[in-house]
Order: C-alpha cells, then structure tokens, then sequence
C-alpha cells in the first residue's frame, strides 16, 4: 500500500484510474462478508496518510483530477434507476449484458466504475465499514491542504468546481425526466386530477430552474449565496404523495407492467433528485462550512448506494423485486376481494357452501366419465391432451357460471384475504383473536366444501357407472383399469402426493391468473369497450348488451382462471410423457369419482383394507392440494405487500386455544347471538 502511495505521490496529476483501482484491491477483503478485515486494511490506509501529509495531499489531488476529467452527469441521473426503455427491453439489456458487458467509454465516470469495482460484491464489504471510518479518511484527506502547493490548491478549487456543475447538470436532467414521466398518459388515466389541477411534476421543473438560475449567479468567480431548495423539496413530496395515490387507485383500478415499472422509476429518480438538491453546497467553494455532519452522511450514502446500483446493474433479481411486488399486489388484491365469498361467516352462508359445493361435485362426476371416454379413442398424444384440457376448462367454467364452488379453487383466494387482513392491521398492532377467528372461519369453510364436493361427486360417479351397466352390458372400465385407478390414488405405493401437489401449484396459478384478469379487465375499462361495441348490441339488445358487459368485466378472472386451470390439469400428463418425466396431476374430487367408477368396475368386490387405503389416499391427495395452493398464495400475496409476520407462536397458541375450548367451530359455525330487548 505504501508503494502505491509513493507512485501517486510521483505524479498526482496522472489520468490513469488503474492507481485508483488497485488502491481499492488493496482493501478489499477475500469474500465480501468480512467487513472486519477490509475495516482494518482501511485504517491502515488512514494511518500511512496521517503519518505522511504529502502522500495524503497527493491522492488528493489525484482523486480530484481523475474525477474532473470524467462526465459525473450519467452516474446520477442513471445508477441505481432503472433505465427508460420498459420493464421486458430492460429485462433483454440486462440478460444480454450479463453475458458480454458493454463497451466502456473512460469519458463517462459511470463506466470507469467497471473498473474499480469490478467485483459483482463489492458494494457488500463497502457497506459493512462503518461510516466514521470512511469520514474518518475523507477528512484526512482534505486536510493535506496544507502540504500542496499553491498549483495544486487552485487545481483542486477547478476540480471541485467542475464536479459542482456535474451535480447541477444531474438536477437538470432528472427534473427534466420527472417532468416527462408525470404527462405520461397512462398516469393521467388512473389519477385525473394532474390535468385538472397544476401537476407538481411540472412545478418543481420551473421550480429547479429558477433554483439553478440563482445558483449560477456568479461574482469575481465566486458563487452568490442563494435561497435553500425548502420549497423546491417541498414540491418533491408533492409529487411523492402524488405516486402514493396513483398506487393506490391503481389497487381498485388496475394496473399494468408498463405502469408499475414508469412508477418505480418515477420514485427512484425523485428520491434522486432530493437527494441532489441536499448535497449541493451553496457556500462558496473554498468554505468549509456547508459540510455539515448530516451531509457529509447524506453523501457517504448516496456514494454507498451507487456502488451498489452499479454492482447490482444487470441484476435480475433486483429488476423483479422492484417491479413484480406492485403487480402481484393488484393480482392478489383482486383476488383477496373473490376470496370473501369463500367464507362463511354465519350458519346461512354454511349452508350455501355446502349447496354449491354439492353442485360442483355432481359436475365432476360427469368430467371423470368424459375424461375416460375421451381416453378410450386412443388420439394421438397432443390431441388428446387438447381434448382433456377442453373436458376440464369447459367443465369448471360451467361450474363457475352456475355459481358452484370447488373446494380447492378456495385457498388461493382466502389465503389473499389473510394477507389483506394482515397488512390492514399493521404487522405491530395486528389482533391476534382477530386473525385466529378469520383462519377458524377459513377452516370450516374449507372443510364444507370438501364435504360437499365429495359427498355428490361419489354418488354420481358411481350411479353413472352403474347405469353405463345397465344400459352397454359392461363395465365402464375393465378390470385391470379399474386395478390401475385405485393404484393411483394409494398414497404408499403411487406417486399420489407427488402428483396431487403438483395439481396444488396448478390451483395457485389458477387463482393468480384469476386475480391478474380481474385486474386486467378493470385496468382495460372492459366493461366500457364492450358498451361501444354496436354489433353487440344489435345482437343483443341495449339491456341484455349492459348485462353482459358488466358480467364479463365482473367475472373475466373467473371464467379465465377455470379455462387455464383446466389446461393445465389436461396437458400435464401428457408433456410428462413427451419429456418422459414422471408428472401428472391428482385432485381430491376427481380421485374420489375415479375410485367410485373403479369400485363398480370390480364389482364392489374390493376388500376393505384397500378401500380403507384407498380413502386415506383421497384424504391425503385433498391435503396436498390445498396446503400447496394455499402456502404458494399466502406467499406470494405477504410478500407482494411486504409483510413480515413474527408472531406466528402467538397465532398458533390462539387457534389451539380455540381448538380445545371450541373444537366444533372448527367444522360448524356457531349460532347468532341474539340481543335481549
């Protein structure tokens, strides 16, 4: 390090960065988690420059001279923000350059940093010294003024002028970008009032120009003191509460890819801009008085946050973290709303699940025989994945029109609702008792419905087997059909829980693409453009058209989410086959029809030991899944609002609470309570 140290020393006015990054080599640690090792070699660095005043001038003035031959402009106003060419050609950029990077231009600061920290970690072990170190050498640095030349002091004063209008050339250009993104229609659209009223997004580019108009005032090469950026900030928490309300209508009026990530890159640049406005120092350039303890912090921040927007700037991760959360919130949030007619809060609404639950095991029943008698044409192996998947989706879709319910289609629409109940309350204040008696209700009603489910689809299933005897002479399936369905559903000697949890990931995607076109459908106005559609009307007539638009706009995640369930349940099979993979699906009311069928198939000449396993199996297949389908979609709609739930021991202790005092609310709902007069 001392050599180095003694090479700047030779000739501090070198353009070459390769001092630069070898002096960053040097303190960077073996693996980026050892921050305590890059703290020490820190220090050592601190204690050469204190203990030699002329080196510590020196890399002074040479850090000061290589960062003024370079454009600052790009590196902030582009690190760390996402860039302007949309969420899918930013995703392409990012996959490409992780493959081969783009050419670096040394003109740009921004593309030097490539080569000073050229390790993908390095804003890591930059974040774990701790900031009084870094303060620490930054004042022993800019104390070596009193061992430069004249020569040396008046180029240093040039350098720190000319990175000063780089920032203010960095404020321009994001105030100018803000400006753009707040008339973007799409904003317009989801919150009016920007045309109504004055849009702050435009505000505060006046606002900045008149603010640097002031600052770039000068006197016998002096800069002028001016106002402070008070109102200028204030206008850029206009625009912040701006953003918070478009995110929030956009939860009851949809959103898109294209508007979630212009939101995520109109809060980036804004929060860059404030951050700008608070480092540039007003006071003449030779004072030392502007750089106050607060933003001498503001600064060793900003600068750890565009090491790691550099590192990190063809991450994926990142770009779908900060872009995915808002989308899927709208995903769930539909969702969430679908899943409250999955609970039954009262005995009445018991009853009514259990009505429609029943129906949709009496449509089930009748999908299993399509199912087989499909199967018996021996089709080719796509056809007769087409005709699986369209047997499943019209069938659930039929289901979905008569208001039926299918018992596990349920918790990846309640789960939504526990998360929208957790985030409501707040992770700190949240009601445990509340929470307890909402999963209680989930329970029972989950429970309902299988029951439900079950106790039509068996009985149907094995009428229409034994009417297919009657009427054809034989069976609906052969002896060894038969053998090989009750096999499938044995949870020991099947892969049964390994193809029902499979069918618990299909339920989750059904609920997502539910919640997505529910959002889709009152993002696009659906409902309107369906109104304006005068061939419909004419087909129609103008009451039925109104009826029919507002149930497709109502009911489209439905009606989609059972089309590409059904796809995904009929085609699976079949691409396990042509990737000779062991994949198929099993679900709990389809295993209950099938072991009916094959039941009647041997003559209800099955013993009980494998009627009893092959009930268990049924048990086992409907846990599956739903607590798949169930832990996929509380996971993705906690993290889609960013919850963190810790008191889960506290949620279980209740709910056992409530399970020893009051087992039955658990399967039934309790009375009313009536009030006294």
């Amino acid at each position: 390090m001392l050599n180095l140290l003694e090479r700047i020393t030779a000739d501090p006015a070198s353009n070459d960065m390769r001092a630069l990054s070898e002096l960053v080599a040097l303190i960077r640690p073996p693996k980026p988690d050892q921050g305590a090792v890059a703290t020490a070699r820190l220090r050592t660095l601190i204690q050469l420059l204190n203990g030699n005043p002329v080196h510590a001038a020196a890399l002074r003035h040479y850090l000061l001279h290589v960062l003024s031959q370079r454009r600052h402009t790009t590196l902030y106003t582009d690190t760390g923000i996402l860039s302007s060419d949309g969420f899918f050609s930013e995703l392409f950029r990012r996959m490409s350059f992780r493959v081969l990077p783009p050419a670096i231009d040394s003109l740009y600061l921004s593309d030097c940093l490539d080569r000073i920290l050229r390790v993908d970690t390095d804003y890591q072990w930059l974040r774990r010294i701790e900031s009084a170190d870094w303060l620490m050498l930054f004042d022993v640095i800019a104390r070596s003024d009193a061992a430069s030349t004249d020569t040396a002091i008046r180029s240093a004063v040039v350098d720190r002028r000319l990175a000063h209008v780089e920032l203010l050339e960095a404020i321009q250009t994001l105030s100018y970008r803000i400006s753009a993104m707040g008339l973007e229609p799409s904003l317009v659209r989801i919150h009016p009032d920007l045309e109504k009223f004055e849009s702050p997004f435009l505000v505060q580019n006046a606002e900045v120009h008149r603010y640097l108009a002031n600052v770039l005032r000068q006197s016998d090469d002096v800069l002028t003191p001016t106002d402070d950026a008070a109102h200028l900030l204030v206008m850029l928490e206009q625009c912040d509460n701006i953003i918070a309300r478009i995110r929030k209508n956009a939860l009851h009026r949809g959103t898109s890819v294209a508007l979630t990530y212009l939101l995520v890159r109109l809060t980036q640049s804004v929060e860059r801009l404030r951050r700008l406005l608070m480092l540039v120092d007003l006071t003449p350039v030779e004072s030392k008085l502007a750089w106050t303890p607060e933003r001498r912090q503001l600064a060793l921040d900003l600068a750890l946050d565009l090491a790691q927007g550099h590192n990190r700037k063809y991450a994926i991760r990142e770009l779908f973290s900060a872009n995915i959360n808002l989308l899927a919130r709208n995903v769930t949030e539909n969702a969430s709303h679908t899943g409250e007619h999955y609970i039954a809060d009262d005995r009445e609404a018991y009853g009514t699940m259990l009505r429609s639950s029943a129906g949709a095991g009496f449509i089930i029943a009748f999908m299993a025989l399509l199912k087989l008698l499909v199967s018996y044409l021996r089709s080719a192996p796509l056809v007769e994945a087409f005709l699986f998947s369209l047997n499943y989706s019209l069938g659930f879709m039929l289901i979905h029109l008569l208001h039926f319910t299918v018992a596990t289609k349920q918790p990846a629409m309640t789960a939504a609702r526990i998360a929208t109940d957790l985030h409501a309350n707040d992770n700190r204040t949240i009601g445990i008792d509340s929470l307890a008696d909402l999963i209680v209700k989930v329970l029972r009603t989950q429970f309902i419905a299988v029951v439900g489910n079950l106790m039509t689809v068996f009985p149907t299933a094995l009428a229409i087997s034994t009417v297919w005897v009657a009427l054809n002479g034989h069976h609906l399936v052969s002896p060894d059909k038969a053998q090989h369905m009750l096999h499938d559903i044995n949870p020991f000697t099947s892969l049964a829980l390994f193809h029902a949890a499979i069918a618990g990931v299909c339920l989750f995607l059904a609920g997502m693409i539910s919640g997505y076109f529910d959002n889709r459908a009152v993002y696009t106005r659906m409902a309107q453009r369906i109104l304006q559609l005068q061939s419909w009307q004419r087909l129609f007539g103008p009451a039925r058209h109104a009826r029919v638009a507002a149930y497709l706009e109502e009911n489209l995640g439905g009606l989609m989410g059972n089309l590409f369930f059904g796809l995904l349940l009929g085609s699976i099979g079949t691409f396990g086959q042509l990737i000779g993979l062991p994949v198929d699906i099993r679900h709990i009311t389809f295993s209950a029809a099938n072991l009916a069928i094959a039941w009647v198939g041997l003559d209800f000449q099955v013993s009980a030991q494998v009627m009893l396993t092959s009930l268990f199996g049924i048990l086992c297949i409907g846990t599956a899944n739903l607590l798949v389908s169930f832990g996929l979609a509380l996971f993705v709609a906690l993290r889609s609002r960013q919850v963190q739930f810790s008191r889960g021991g506290a949620l279980v202790k209740a709910l056992l609470s409530r399970l020893v005092q009051r087992p039955l609310d658990f399967f039934i709902p309790p009375k009313k309570r009536t009030t006294p007069h």
